[in-house]
């Protein structure tokens, strides 16, 4: 008479069946990495508040508020990475 060898190894009470094929596609690097993402959301979000004080302030949207807004928000990318790096 044969032994089990090994006597307490859990029978399964019926095989897994095979899964149907995968259709996702393969995992690809992000564009942007999440640190990324959020510096450039902050940064134009500090550029549009900048440009809306600045728009409020003079009434001048082209020559005073997109510039103001355009300069916070360049201006303020390398110190949100510092900060949130």
């Amino acid at each position: 008479m044969a032994r089990d060898p090994h006597p307490h190894s859990p029978v399964p009470a019926r095989p897994e069946p095979p899964g149907p094929p995968s259709t996702r596609l393969p995992s690809e690097a992000p564009l942007l990495s999440v640190h990324a993402t959020v510096v450039f959301l902050a940064a134009v979000i500090i550029g549009l508040v900048m440009g809306g004080i600045m728009f409020l302030h003079d009434k001048s949207v082209p020559a005073a508020a997109v510039a103001t807004g355009l300069v916070a928000a360049g201006g303020s990318v390398p110190v949100l990475h510092k900060l949130i790096g």
